[in-house]
């Protein structure tokens, strides 16, 4: 048996790689954030569901017109990834509630959502195990603005439309009312609980679970106002935002930010050190080759072949 095994060694990255493993590791501290944020509607997500997110973040963040790589996050982003995005594969809300809707802003900037009529026995299809059990639902909109560069984000406003298994509602418009910040990426989710009636209490146990919960991303906006990168780690502090809106208000410990600083501060490095960037081509030692006619050019069995640094 002939082995070839390389010796270990370090390699320089290049600019580029670095932006790279920047950009992924950016992507998925985003993805985390959002995910947090939509933890009632990511409860019952399937196994699949952070990966997904990561890659629609990744994907909204690469496909930025704006921002260079490296120097941006989901600010810059092409947010039209996120729309749509499921929560649960295994219940797509999009499948589960057959029901149009339609998100938009009005002129004073609110938030719109447009919401056909609904026949509760026939737009919305729950598989066979759950039929007989659910007696009334909920379909729920959550309104959260993010803020990835001043570290933090805030819950803006709930929605509910309740319906009960043999009724039908007329279509309707809701207009969230509450004042959307300009600084803030404005995520919209959609979720259907389904209840069982409990005549014992005359409560209510909700049925859903990580086999059936339909929930997604149905509108996403960019902010209109973003703010500038940190120069240098976040406070923490609530300043410049009115105080009647702290009770609303998560602040996080994004990673996103410090990676931006960090790969500037090695590029800067590279720069002045004048480091060449690794390249693919270059002088390699060279491998005897082994012709089938002739045999080896020396007897390698056994042996380990190294191959040393360029």
């Amino acid at each position: 048996m002939n082995i070839i095994q390389g010796r270990p060694k370090k390699f320089k990255q290049t600019a580029e790689s670095m932006k790279s493993a920047t950009e992924f590791g950016l992507s998925s501290s985003t993805a985390g954030v959002i995910r947090s944020a939509f933890e009632p509607a990511y409860l019952y997500r399937d196994g699949t569901a952070a990966a997904r997110c990561t890659q629609a973040v990744y994907r909204s963040i690469r496909g930025s017109l704006t921002g260079f790589k490296g120097q941006r996050d989901l600010h810059d982003g092409d947010l039209s990834w996120l729309r749509g995005m499921e929560f649960n594969i295994k219940s797509k809300l999009s499948e589960v509630l057959q029901v149009n809707h339609q998100v938009s802003r009005n002129e004073q900037g609110q938030i719109v959502v447009s919401l056909g009529a609904i026949a509760a026995k026939t737009a919305i299809r729950l598989p066979a195990w759950l039929q007989q059990q659910a007696s009334r639902y909920r379909i729920r909109f959550s309104l959260i603005g993010f803020n990835f560069r001043r570290e933090y984000y805030e819950y803006l406003e709930f929605r509910d439309v309740e319906i009960s298994r043999h009724e039908t509602i007329e279509a309707q418009q809701m207009v969230f009312q509450t004042e959307l910040p300009k600084d803030q990426i404005l995520l919209l989710s959609m979720t259907l609980m389904a209840y069982k009636g409990m005549l014992a209490d005359q409560e209510s146990a909700l049925l859903n679970s990580r086999e059936f919960s339909p929930s997604a991303l149905i509108a996403a906006f960019a902010a209109e106002e973003a703010a500038e990168f940190p120069g240098e780690p976040m406070d923490q502090a609530l300043t410049g935002i009115p105080e009647l809106r702290w009770p609303n208000v998560v602040l996080i410990g994004y990673e996103g930010n410090r990676l931006i600083r960090e790969l500037g501060k090695k590029i800067r490095s590279k720069a002045k050190t004048g480091v060449p960037e690794s390249s693919a081509q270059g002088n390699r030692k060279s491998i005897p080759k082994i012709r089938p006619d002739s045999g080896s050019p020396e007897d390698l069995t056994g042996k380990r072949v190294s191959f040393g640094k360029r």
